[in-house]
């Protein structure tokens, strides 16, 4: 029996241990979060969602080259290292999204004339990795400091051949009809960044997005309690 998700309905989100067994769409995949991790880079973070992994690392706000210089707020870069060779298209353009995504909510007016680098290196790709790198950015960017007006976090959906509605759905699970990533922030789960693929209907990008502002609040549980873990023990 197929099953379609509703927006509303209820999304499970384990931390460091594996969930049950997943229904058509009903639930994320488990969560892991470490930070601190690296003593070079000024904050880092490692982000585990289901079996896919991402380290970040950032560092800053420290001095920037004078060509990229912005005399009234911080250079933002990004740099994302694939698993395996070197950086291709589809790394570049997931770099300009993930910038995009943190210029939104960094303070970057607090510290102008200064740059500020992240740095996301793949550790394994087993589906809904944008979505994985836009979390492992955000914790690394908490462990950094670097002064932010929200969280933020990535979702991925994705819609199959009769409508059904995946979230955070596997590398198997992505070779669907459409395949759409949202970034969200804490304060109002407000639409940061968009990507999409495939073919769908207005309806169902609305489906999609209400979707992932309800797994957001989820994600965001998560950061807090992981937060709240780490500090209660220093």
């Amino acid at each position: 029996m197929e099953v379609v998700m509703r927006a509303d309905a209820k999304v499970r989100v384990e931390s460091g241990t594996e969930s049950s067994p997943r229904g058509p769409g009903c639930s994320l995949r488990h969560f892991a979060c470490e930070q601190n991790l690296l003593s070079r880079p000024d904050g880092s973070a490692s982000f585990l969602q289901g079996d896919t992994s991402v380290l970040a690392g950032v560092y800053g706000p420290a001095e920037v080259k004078v060509s990229k210089e912005i005399f009234n707020k911080a250079t933002l870069e990004v740099i994302l290292r694939p698993k395996i060779g070197l950086p291709g298209v589809a790394e570049k353009s997931q770099e300009r999204l993930i910038r995009n995504t943190c210029e939104a909510v960094v303070l970057g007016a607090l510290h102008p004339r200064t740059s500020i680098t992240v740095v996301l290196q793949v550790v394994s790709d087993a589906g809904s990795l944008l979505a994985c790198c836009l979390n492992a950015a955000c914790m690394a960017l908490v462990d950094a400091g670097v002064p932010m007006r929200a969280l933020f976090c990535g979702v991925t959906c994705a819609l199959d051949s009769d409508g059904n509605l995946l979230l955070d759905p596997t590398a198997k699970q992505e070779k669907a009809r459409a395949v759409l990533t949202f970034a969200l922030d804490s304060v109002e789960q407000k639409l940061l960044m968009s990507t999409t693929k495939g073919l769908y209907s207005d309806a169902e990008l609305q489906q999609c997005l209400a979707a992932a502002q309800a797994a957001s609040q989820h994600i965001f549980r998560f950061y807090r309690e992981s937060l709240q873990r780490r500090y209660s023990k220093s």
